[in-house]
């Protein structure tokens, strides 16, 4: 999934024509929400955002978005797709078992690359679902680097989830304050995917500290031994 805009998009958002079905099985009134990410790999802290999100949200599902290739790192820098997406069940399944964790390729099927044209391909195919963008509190300090992060906001409720190291520089970053008048008490957490966007909530949990740079930064590691 592509998070940071650098100059112009090699080619223009949205679904491409004929794009496949994206094989989730979901029904209106449905509280659902989406975590998006390269899973490179995925470990249990993905596995911590999502129960978390899960259970603090009461949501009906948690769909793993897993992005088929970040146009600002080249394919070298990326496990394939089929890699991450093993590494995302093997995840989701940590977090929950039944359908209530999903692992999905959408962004391949519909051909999307920026993470705005991806939640707005996804309402579009499913009206009535209620969508809650989800993420990590140390995407939340960069979320004004976003493709279309104004529209994210207004598009559908977002829920923040703490992870370590970042809970300073996300509760003071631009994104933050910017939608301050829209931030949503964590007592009324459960109650977020009915709100109006934009809103958001900032959950805070036992944290966990794995990351996927420092997993792949010891697999590098251990290969140069």
């Amino acid at each position: 999934m592509s998070f940071f805009h650098a100059g112009p998009a090699p080619r223009p958002g949205g679904p491409r024509p004929g794009a496949l079905r994206d094989g989730l099985d979901l029904s209106p009134g449905m509280a659902v929400g989406l975590f998006g990410g390269s899973f490179n790999p995925a470990h249990d802290g993905h596995a911590h955002v999502a129960e978390t999100a899960m259970r603090r949200l009461a949501l009906d599902r948690v769909v793993w978005l897993v992005s088929p290739q970040n146009p600002l790192k080249g394919p070298d820098e990326t496990a394939p797709l089929a890699e991450r997406m093993d590494s995302a069940r093997a995840a989701a399944a940590l977090a929950a078992s039944g359908p209530s964790m999903v692992v999905s390729d959408f962004e391949t099927r519909a051909g999307t690359q920026w993470t705005v044209d991806t939640l707005r391909a996804l309402t579009a195919r499913h009206p009535g679902v209620r969508f809650v963008w989800l993420m990590g509190s140390d995407n939340l300090a960069s979320f004004h680097r976003w493709r279309g992060w104004t529209d994210i906001m207004r598009m559908m409720p977002m829920a923040v989830i703490a992870r370590p190291g970042s809970l300073h520089h996300s509760r003071t970053a631009p994104a933050a304050a910017r939608f301050a008048a829209a931030r949503v008490p964590t007592a009324r957490a459960r109650l977020l995917a009915d709100l109006e966007a934009p809103a958001w909530t900032y959950l805070t949990a036992p944290l966990n500290p794995r990351s996927s740079t420092a997993i792949r930064a010891a697999r590098d590691a251990a290969a140069h031994l």
